[in-house]
């Protein structure tokens, strides 16, 4: 059993994900025992993209109307720039995330994806990194930005890109495994 044996994540994404921003994480948190649901206002797919062109299709788990925060005891939000987009202008997308925040469960943002929590407004005073290009926006929400790998403040963690992908796994891994939730046990 891993060290994630009792722990269940969603991924939220929309179309657009960047694909192995969604997919490098997915596999390291099944490799480290947890059950991992892709959470998205689609109904049936999302359709990743990779680099400059449409990608994979993932099958959807949960429809975000039926997602329960209460379920999971982690978020993971995949970057891309499509996809933080369109989440970060639907409201059922910050609420589910601004949820996991106030309960203070892990959450785990790439690349553009930390796009969808400045829309919560609870990003003011944290410590954080993102894809550069997104910078301006988190300091507007008040984040002491940072040009480093992977940060982590207060079971938030952030990273840039997907060279960073390898210390962002191992980090969420690292506070999943930490955090005091535990969902129900998956039968």
């Amino acid at each position: 059993m891993g060290k994630l044996s009792c722990k269940k994540v969603a991924i939220l994404t929309e179309n657009g994900f960047e694909e192995v921003e969604l997919t490098s994480p997915m596999s390291a948190l099944k490799d480290a025992g947890a059950t991992v649901e892709i959470v998205s206002p689609q109904k049936k797919i999302v359709k990743g993209w990779n680099h400059d062109h449409w990608s994979i299709e993932l099958t959807v788990d949960v429809q975000l109307n039926n997602a329960n925060v209460d379920d999971y005891d982690a978020l993971v939000i995949p970057g891309g720039v499509i996809n933080p987009d369109q989440m970060r202008i639907n409201p059922d997308c910050v609420d589910f995330a601004q949820q996991f925040l106030e309960e203070q469960k892990p959450v785990a943002a790439i690349c553009h994806g930390p796009q969808l929590l400045i829309e919560t407004g609870m990003l003011k005073g944290k410590n954080m990194t993102s894809f550069p290009s997104i910078r301006t926006d988190l300091e507007n929400a008040g984040v002491h930005w940072s040009d480093v790998e992977v940060v982590t403040d207060g079971g938030l963690t952030t990273s840039r890109s997907p060279k960073d992908l390898d210390a962002f796994n191992k980090r969420i891994i690292e506070e999943i495994a930490l955090s005091n939730y535990a969902s129900a046990p998956v039968l």
